[in-house]
């Protein structure tokens, strides 16, 4: 139990103190006693508990064990169970004797109040507010940790509103008290005690500008619930009724953590005396809480929407695309939102503008959309279009300078769950691309990457990108989820593997079978010229020296094997210092920068071909982009060797054509497309960063 101020006796009158349930107070029997007092006897109420403390060591315990010595090793605290019904109904008498210990040379009195005054919150992580003996003012992590959770009230319940709920002060939905979490406030004691007492909500002022607490008085009326602590409100005089137990509040996050915020806040109540100037807390009861981060959902969760934009070009609308991609969804079993053209003003590029992710506290869970400082003809979707009830929005503004091509979201990846050395990442790791190991060169801004790892629980890794024309990371690697034990391998895009597939149909008698078959707009090159293209072989293998660093990287930071890892052909070729793909990506290259007309084009420098590897993964479903390889036997080279790697693996490649309106424009399928998926069924309070 906590200490509480000591109370001091008299031998004169009594002395009258209030005792908080549950908290010892102690008692100085030692500075006012009669003559020649040697031990002292304490009696009490029922109602009260006595306890004699001393050193085992130094004290013989009496024969009696009444008659205790005047020791400094002897103390007396008290301590009671309930609160009063009425002032001064508890008694406790301390009585002093000499020599001899049948007649005591004095007594002195103490008159107690039992007050029930305590702060209780979700403690226990159990979705409700319980009253907690243990330790409320620190947080553990872990599956036996504890410590209340806040999520960042960062949806709009109330669609007549502006802005996210936690720009209000004034609660303008009864829903949004579903997104807070639960706080109670116990002060139970007589009425009588409050008119010389006060109790006062506190914040500290450091996380007045993360928190905000409501109080609810009932009903269902949103006068009824009014804002106490916040940015503007320190503390609060709590106005309580008289007979009242019990007041609850609501508590809501005001910001996510970030690198000048670790999570933590708390918050307490002060049961005040304001019987004598000055006024002074005689109790304290502090909790703590931890701000719900944003959470990454990687490709292995189940999908539940697919989002991608309807555009016009010259050369007509992307309906056939988006039929393609109503009919993969349809297998996949989720959900097709389209974005029309008048909400995307022609900008396609729907994965480099956002990422979806969720925040999740005992008692509830939404999705949360994290728009990227991108801006380009999406930059006011996902704020007018999604941001909603339960569904969140978050923003990292880059300060004096605009945004660069690495910090567009196709930059910004998440591994499945990993286990590294021992080390648990039951979230996985965020992945993003980086100069690194250049010195200079590009990087995501310092603001997105501090926010990402703020939130502690999908710990970044960075990765070397700048290589490439664009920089993302999905230009070279994706995850797509496998029936088998592992439960996912990586995809990494593959010069190596291209050139031995090409030799190795060269070598079957398929030299003149011919890249870009079927597109009337693409010159036709055989495998034969191809091959024998020195500074295409040149560019791919200085390119899968740059791919081979992540590699080693990848391995090493996501605890990762060579069979976790698949091979997936692509070529690739310099423009300058950066390099680009050569023909259809299957899964994840793209080139979006400043291209001839900022909503549409993806990058100042054109690629030769498709990128194979930028694809959509919906469960077993692949999206891949149509890479238009040499036919063989009636059937595209690189499709064949794509299913040969990955249905096995129990995945169905659907091979989708995306040339006019994507690939041409420098992106594809994932570029074209976004998913949100289902949030973990583990618990992120459970893990131990």
């Amino acid at each position: 139990m906590a200490s509480q101020r000591a109370v001091r006796l008299s031998l004169k009158k009594p002395t009258h103190a209030v005792c908080v349930v549950g908290v010892e107070t102690f008692v100085d029997v030692r500075s006012d006693v009669p003559k020649g007092a040697k031990t002292f006897r304490v009696s009490g109420s029922s109602g009260v508990h006595i306890f004699i403390v001393y050193d085992p060591t130094r004290v013989t315990v009496p024969t009696d064990k009444d008659h205790w010595p005047l020791d400094t090793t002897v103390d007396l605290t008290l301590s009671v169970d309930t609160a009063s019904k009425a002032l001064d109904d508890l008694k406790v008498k301390v009585s002093y004797f000499g020599q001899s210990e049948d007649h005591a040379l004095g007594c002195s009195e103490l008159y107690l109040t039992g007050v029930d005054i305590s702060l209780d919150v979700d403690t226990a992580r159990k979705g409700k507010a319980k009253r907690s003996q243990g330790d409320k003012k620190t947080w553990r992590w872990g599956p036996a940790g504890y410590g209340a959770i806040l999520l960042v009230n960062c949806d709009r319940d109330d669609l007549r509103s502006r802005g996210l709920d936690l720009e209000n002060s004034q609660l303008t939905s009864l829903e949004d008290l579903k997104d807070m979490s639960p706080m109670v406030l116990t002060c139970d004691g007589p009425d009588k005690l409050f008119d010389s007492h006060k109790l006062v909500l506190n914040v500290p002022f450091s996380d007045s500008k993360r928190v905000g607490v409501f109080c609810a008085r009932g009903g269902n009326s949103l006068s009824h619930y009014k804002q106490v602590l916040g940015p503007q409100h320190l503390s609060y005089e709590v106005e309580r009724q008289p007979g009242e137990q019990k007041i609850n509040f609501f508590v809501e996050g005001l910001t996510f953590p970030n690198s000048d915020f670790s999570g933590l806040v708390s918050l307490s109540v002060s049961l005040v005396d304001m019987g004598t100037p000055p006024e002074v807390p005689i109790f304290t009861d502090t909790v703590a809480f931890r701000m719900a981060p944003w959470i990454m959902t990687p490709n292995t969760q189940p999908p539940l929407e697919l989002y991608v934009c309807s555009v016009i070009d010259a050369h007509g609308s992307n309906e056939k695309f988006l039929k393609d991609m109503s009919d993969l969804v349809s297998k996949a079993k989720c959900k097709l939102i389209i974005c029309p053209w008048v909400e995307n003003r022609n900008d396609r590029w729907i994965q480099d503008e956002m990422e979806f992710g969720y925040v999740e506290a005992p008692h509830k869970s939404f999705p949360v959309v994290f728009d990227s400082p991108r801006d380009r003809g999406l930059k006011e979707f996902s704020y007018n279009r999604i941001l909603g009830p339960d569904f969140g929005y978050v923003t990292q503004e880059i300060p004096f300078a605009g945004a660069s091509g690495l910090d567009s979201f196709g930059n910004l990846d998440v591994s499945p769950p990993v286990t590294v050395g021992g080390k648990e990442y039951p979230l996985g790791r965020i992945l993003i691309g980086s100069s690194f190991p250049k010195t200079g060169g590009r990087r995501m801004a310092k603001v997105v990457r501090d926010f990402l790892q703020a939130q502690q629980v999908q710990a970044p890794v960075e990765l070397y990108s700048d290589w490439l024309s664009v920089g993302h990371v999905d230009e070279f690697l994706t995850f797509v989820p496998t029936s088998d034990q592992k439960g996912f391998r990586l995809l990494l895009a593959s010069p190596s593997a291209c050139l031995k597939l090409f030799q190795e149909k060269k070598e079957e008698g398929h030299g003149k079978a011919v890249q870009f078959d079927g597109l009337e707009e693409k010159v036709k090159r055989s495998i034969n010229e191809l091959l024998a293209d020195r500074s295409l072989r040149s560019d791919s293998l200085y390119v899968q020296k740059c791919i081979d660093w992540n590699r080693q990287v990848l391995k090493r930071e996501l605890g990762l094997t060579e069979r976790d890892i698949v091979d997936i052909p692509q070529l690739f070729y310099l423009r300058g210092p950066h390099a680009e793909a050569f023909f259809p990506d299957m899964w994840g290259s793209w080139a979006q920068q400043v291209g001839q007309v900022a909503a549409t084009s993806r990058a100042v420098i054109s690629s030769a071909a498709d990128k194979q590897v930028n694809m959509v993964v919906l469960g077993k479903y692949l999206g891949i982009p149509k890479p238009y390889g040499p036919i063989i036997n009636g059937r595209c080279c690189l499709e064949e060797k794509v299913r040969s790697l990955l249905e096995p693996l129990g995945l169905h490649c659907v091979f989708i054509d995306d040339y006019l309106s994507y690939h041409k424009l420098l992106g594809e399928i994932h570029c074209g497309t976004n998913v949100r998926r289902q949030p973990f069924s583990f618990k992120w309070w459970h893990m131990v960063p």
